[in-house]
């Protein structure tokens, strides 16, 4: 690979990748997607998304990339999840609400547009993750300082684009932009409706400049092309998601009788919905980095870190403190700042491509941070089925105390260049059962031999997807390449 042009090779050198049956990552990013953006669900927004990310990207870099460099799979992993977020700011309950909302049903056009708006948001957000993978696995060195300018590029872009697509926005003078697709006076005339912001568009002009920007700039092999993958799988997953909670609503008498009547009352639709369309945007990437697997590559030479101690440090410690704002406390100039998924990535983007220990400290303490919060709020102060002290030793401490001794094992100068494939592994199983076991605490231990609920349902898919990730470890084993007729 040649760094400045992002050209292959004309002779093809076979890769580990080239071993693996188009099968498993396809089914394995399925359910790693379904089971991470089902229990988005329960934790919602930028955060909550980056579990997907998380887990994703786990599964296809093991499966491809196992004998990178430790830091260099770390960093890809860790992009996919920071950029799995980004599209948790745009607003889609009521895009949603447009194909099943009781006044809307029996309206085609209505369900139509809901619709299309789920694909383009849908498309949108994993467009992101797509790209960011693609940038870490395609053999292009992306640096710290680059990535700074990217950045704020992608948000100068999103402010252009909200302001083109998404103004005017005045619901107190009933003035909406031109193409909205939350619920408006068009679809429901004389209701008493709170429309909503809508930033789709900015995202579609960021997402957009990322994706020449690596295509024609960078001139990366792998990157844009994985970012449109991302669309068709974003495309395609959030309303085939929806259209079965739709099919729900416009049929009511279908779950009346016989065997429905009796699992109906059990069933989270809405939650179903997110599971479906995490395993399709999941299978999709899977499927799409499968059949680009020859563009996979290493990074030529080491990838020096190029931010100091004394700057990667006071940037972990400022991202923590707005994240932790953001999600449990409210301030203004903090929400501002970082109730945007751009701008929560900022830091994060370019610390991981600069830092020594970011990569691995942003895939396991971070990203668990909000969620064990989360969690813990939900048990001890809500609904107060656990004692405020063991309720932070149990789904606050532990976590956290777990998942940053691994990271700091993994980031040990004599563990960082190593091969990936004991980190990924390690990372997968740990990252799998620790957010399966938080969601089932959430869920207050729905066990299938107790009396059922509706969140039993959801509880038994997450467990059969963390069981299939588990067989995903095993199946993750060395292989032996053979080719000897391939070209470029």
């Amino acid at each position: 690979m040649n760094e400045s042009t992002g050209k292959a090779a004309t002779k093809h050198i076979p890769r580990e990748g080239d071993a693996v049956p188009l099968w498993q990552p396809v089914l394995f990013a399925a359910l790693a997607g379904g089971m991470g953006w089902g229990i988005r669900g329960q934790y919602g927004h930028e955060t909550g998304a980056m579990i997907a990310g998380l887990l994703v990207g786990l599964v296809l870099a093991l499966f491809f990339s196992p004998r990178a460099d430790s830091r260099l799979a770390a960093r890809a992993v860790a992009w996919c999840t920071i950029a799995m977020g980004f599209g948790g700011s745009m607003t889609y309950g009521q895009t949603v609400g447009l194909t099943h909302d009781a006044p809307l049903i029996g309206s085609w056009a209505a369900l139509r547009w809901g619709l299309l708006g789920l694909a383009i948001k849908g498309g949108i957000w994993i467009g992101f993750p797509g790209a960011f993978l693609g940038m870490g696995l395609g053999g292009v060195r992306y640096r710290a300082r680059e990535l700074l300018l990217v950045m704020l590029g992608l948000l100068g872009l999103s402010a252009l684009g909200i302001w083109v697509l998404n103004e005017p926005f005045d619901p107190a003078n009933k003035v909406l932009p031109r193409i909205y697709f939350s619920d408006d006076w068009h679809w429901e005339p004389g209701a008493d409706l709170k429309p909503r912001r809508e930033v789709w568009g900015g995202l579609l002009f960021a997402l957009a400049g990322l994706i020449a920007y690596t295509r024609w700039r960078r001139r990366d092999p792998l990157a844009p092309r994985l970012a449109l993958w991302g669309v068709l799988g974003g495309a395609l997953g959030f309303p085939l998601g929806q259209s079965l909670q739709a099919f729900h609503a416009w049929n009511p008498e279908f779950f009346r009788t016989g065997f429905w009547a009796n699992i109906d009352p059990l069933i989270n639709w809405w939650n179903f919905m997110e599971t479906t369309f995490g395993a399709v945007m999941g299978a999709t990437l899977g499927l799409g980095l499968w059949l680009n697997r020859q563009r996979i590559s290493p990074l030529p030479g080491e990838l020096p870190p190029s931010l100091a101690p004394t700057l990667e440090w006071p940037l972990l410690t400022a991202h923590v403190a707005l994240l932790l704002a953001v999600d449990f406390m409210s301030v203004h100039w903090v929400d501002a700042l970082y109730d945007f998924g751009l701008g929560l990535g900022l830091i994060p983007v370019v610390a991981v491509a600069g830092g020594r220990w970011w990569p691995y400290l942003l895939m396991l303490p971070v990203t668990a941070l909000p969620i064990a919060g989360k969690t813990l709020r939900q048990l001890a102060y809500k609904e107060h089925a656990i004692a405020v002290v063991p309720g932070w030793a149990l789904y606050l401490a532990l976590p956290l105390a777990v998942t940053t001794a691994a990271a700091v094992i993994f980031a040990r100068p004599s563990a960082r260049h190593r091969e990936a494939r004991t980190f990924l592994r390690t990372t997968l199983l740990l990252a799998t059962w620790l957010y399966f076991g938080l969601n089932y605490a959430f869920f207050l231990f729905p066990w299938p031999w107790s009396a059922w609920t509706s969140r039993t349902p959801n509880a038994v898919v997450f467990a059969l997807c963390a069981i299939g990730l588990t067989v995903a470890v095993r199946q993750a084993r060395p292989r032996t390449v053979i080719r000897t007729n391939a070209s470029g």
